[in-house]
């Protein structure tokens, strides 16, 4: 699934392991291991404002060409993104997410034309796109949930940035298993569910999660606090070693009666119209 929505994005090159990125004004060169093909034009590949270089004993630094400012902002449709070069490589944002931003806007829109109110839980909320997403297009609630107190304070920076801080959208910082149980408890559903687990990650109170051992306790709690008359539930992955088959087969055994699609998360590259693959999806909509 790709998106041909975004104005302020677009990956120019890729190859040797690399791609080369406009985000808004300025260009980054970042490392992607799924590139094992070679460069083309590599005259051209010096034309970036900063470049990611790994390193050897893990992580890596930032080489800035030129002088870019600490933040900037790139608009997706009618939202605004704040965009920052961290020192784990990422910027904030995962353009080929724009895929999945697009089918929720569109699940959402579609429930809100015969019912009165829908809550969309955002799992793994990282930085917020997502739960902006779902707030503008119409969802009465949106619960953002995700360990980093820090990635929820960038969230609610974009919420600010696209005019949606009169909508209801909660801020949780905890852990995702935990805030599950805790919602079963209370008796709350959601008629939309989104989850980006990580391969690995620890939440507040040093909570190990792996992927290969908890996604499927995961599922079954999300399941737990989905309503009878929900929407969708969409799960992204970019975990090593995880095929959208995978995901496919523990929903055929979780939702054998509704519908289910799986697939990869791509980006189209604008030199020799390459398609970059980025982590897969699976969407399970109401039958």
């Amino acid at each position: 699934m790709t998106t041909s929505n975004w104005q302020d994005y677009e990956c120019l090159k890729t190859g040797n392991g690399e791609k080369l990125e406009r985000w808004g004004k300025y260009i980054l060169s970042r490392p992607d291991p799924q590139i094992i093909w070679n460069k083309q034009n590599i005259e051209k590949w010096d034309k970036y404002d900063a470049h990611y270089h790994r390193s050897n004993s893990g992580g890596g630094f930032w080489e800035f060409k030129n002088k870019i400012p600490n933040n900037w902002t790139i608009k997706y449709k009618d939202l605004t993104f704040k965009v920052s070069p961290t020192n784990f490589k990422h910027t904030g944002i995962f353009p080929e997410q724009a895929s999945n931003w697009d089918f929720i806007e569109d699940r959402i829109k579609k429930y809100m034309q015969t019912n009165s109110e829908m809550r969309i839980l955002n799992l793994f909320a990282y930085t917020g796109c997502a739960t902006m997403v779902a707030s503008l297009a119409g969802a009465t609630e949106v619960v953002h949930v995700d360990a980093s107190r820090g990635m929820n304070e960038w969230a609610k920076e974009n919420m600010i940035l696209s005019h949606l801080e009169n909508n209801k959208i909660r801020f949780i910082t905890d852990d995702v298993i935990k805030f599950l149980e805790k919602e079963k408890r209370r008796g709350r559903k959601y008629q939309g569910i989104i989850m980006d687990p990580p391969s690995y990650g620890r939440g507040p109170n040093k909570e190990v999660w792996k992927f290969e051992n908890d996604f499927s306790t995961l599922l079954q709690k999300a399941k737990e606090v989905l309503d009878e008359n929900f929407s969708f539930l969409l799960i992204s992955s970019y975990t090593t070693g995880i095929s959208h088959l995978s995901l496919q087969n523990i929903l055929k055994l979780e939702f054998a009666n509704q519908n289910i699609e799986t697939g990869e998360n791509t980006i189209p590259v604008t030199e020799n119209n390459l398609i970059l693959p980025c982590g897969v999806y699976a969407r399970v909509t109401k039958n």
